[in-house]
């Protein structure tokens, strides 16, 4: 299976993955709230955190709004201050670490 190359909207989507490090569930309404970032600006980024992985939809209903944080996610947020390192490949330092919580 090809994997999406993640681009970040830094530091927004770190921002949004550190909000919901915490485990719980939260919406874009109460995201956009708590980071006091635009609203619709927050809708545009959690389906392409979920495309990469990094959150999952979840809730009562599937169009619910209600995201909360997975595994690789949780990774990303841990060694965000990595990205920059010039040198590694980000995508496959994240995706080596999620096959290591794996196994």
């Amino acid at each position: 299976m090809e994997t999406t190359r993640m681009k970040l909207a830094r530091p927004t989507d770190i921002e949004i993955l550190e909000e919901l490090a915490d485990g719980r569930r939260n919406t874009a309404a109460n995201l956009s709230y708590h980071l006091e970032k635009d609203r619709s600006y927050i809708n545009t980024r959690l389906p392409v955190l979920a495309d990469y992985g990094l959150l999952e939809r979840v809730g009562p209903s599937p169009n619910s709004g209600l995201y909360e944080i997975t595994a690789k996610g949780r990774l990303v947020c841990e060694h965000a201050e990595r990205m920059d390192d010039e040198g590694l490949d980000f995508d496959a330092f994240i995706e080596e670490k999620v096959a290591e919580t794996e196994s």
